[in-house]
């Protein structure tokens, strides 16, 4: 694959075609897979030229099987009539000399494969949670297997944890990406600021009551997200035990005794909304607040902030790939909540692993996306 330095060069060229990715995705029948074939069939780096659309492993896709018939919201997409989805084959990734591959694939499928396709020279955005945990003991709730421990020890400790607005530098030199889950982007978007300044009161602790549409569960149907079950309901689920909860420790530095994050499903198909409840240390004003957050999202094209005492909404979000913020704060100058709302299958899956893409390729992080 070309690295960045030659893509940057041929980019600034006067009149020199840029350099076009060969992307592949495997795992397109899901929910995230279809929206990141919207957004790579519609990207303006792919100039007309479209991925290579693969099934999981355990799908045997027959020889009519397409991303329209798959999705057929996806119609008259791209610059071909149709774009097939062809069985999962390494020879087949090679002969189109693939350069980056999505896994939007079960963890344990992605725990698998990513190796091999790092072997092959090929660069990973993986969309499962198999990479994002560093701590074992985290990433023990993935009940995860590995053929070979020391080389995906090894791996492991090479991974990016795929959250731009904090490790954009790290993203775009990356081999492995693992794209962050979309509970956690919303609750760490909303906090990175607040403990990265230490202003956070930590041993009072924080709060976070996050509530997502159903199509976070996944395409697969589960009697907790069937219509008769989730229509006209709210429930919580997976108290002190969300999969999620690790990305917060590790990425805010967080032990679990300070933070509680209890998950909630609404009778929406998509959105979610992390209203974050913390105390300061010190009584602070509303603008200094403002600017706090102003500061570290300077430069974070897909990160919204409301001006207080404005809060998002998810309907403001969904179909979208911003994250958005807002907060409010108590008359004390020290209880604070912020409120993050995201669409879970673009910022929170799709779109943040385009975004990704855009940081490897040298592009504008917001290229396609907005």
């Amino acid at each position: 694959m070309a690295d960045l330095e030659t893509i940057e060069s041929t980019q600034k060229a006067g009149g020199t075609k840029a350099h076009v990715p060969r992307v592949a995705v495997a795992g397109v029948s899901g929910y995230a897979g279809g929206e990141l074939a919207r957004l790579l069939l519609r990207h303006p780096g792919m100039e007309g030229t479209a991925p290579m659309f693969l099934g999981r492993a355990s799908e045997t896709a027959d020889a009519t099987e397409t991303i329209e018939s798959l999705h057929p919201h996806l119609s008259g997409i791209g610059t071909k009539p149709s774009h097939a989805v062809e069985p999962f084959n390494w020879d087949r990734l090679a002969d189109a000399g693939t350069e980056i591959l999505f896994l939007a694939l079960p963890h344990e499928q992605s725990r698998e494969w990513a190796p091999e396709a790092l072997k092959r020279g090929i660069r990973v955005i993986d969309l499962s949670g198999a990479w994002r945990l560093q701590e074992e003991n985290n990433r023990a709730i993935y009940k995860l297997h590995d053929a070979d421990p020391a080389l995906a020890a090894e791996l492991q400790a090479e991974a990016v944890y795929g959250c731009p607005e904090l490790h954009r530098d790290e993203i775009r030199t990356a081999r492995l990406v693992a794209n962050p889950g979309c509970y956690a982007t919303s609750i760490i978007l909303g906090l990175a600021p607040l403990l990265r300044a230490g202003v956070a009161d930590l041993e009072v602790g924080i709060i976070s009551d996050s509530k997502s549409g159903v199509s976070g569960a996944g395409k697969a149907p589960t009697a907790k997200t069937h219509f008769m079950y989730a229509a006209d309901n709210l429930s919580t689920y997976a108290v002190f035990g969300h999969r999620h909860t690790g990305e917060l420790l590790e990425q805010l530095c967080l032990s679990t005794d300070q933070i509680q994050f209890t998950p909630h499903l609404l009778p929406i198909p998509r959105g979610i909304m992390s209203t974050i409840y913390l105390r300061l240390k010190q009584p602070m004003k509303a603008a200094e607040i403002s600017e706090l957050f102003q500061n570290f999202y300077q430069g974070s094209p897909l990160v919204r902030l409301h001006a207080t005492p404005n809060l998002p909404q998810i309907q403001h979000v969904v179909r979208t790939n911003f994250d958005d913020i807002g907060f409010a704060l108590g008359e004390d100058g020290k209880r604070l909540i912020v409120v993050s709302c995201l669409d879970n299958l673009l910022k929170g899956a799709a779109g943040q692993a385009v975004q990704n893409m855009n940081l490897m390729c040298g592009w504008k992080e917001e290229e396609g996306l907005l």
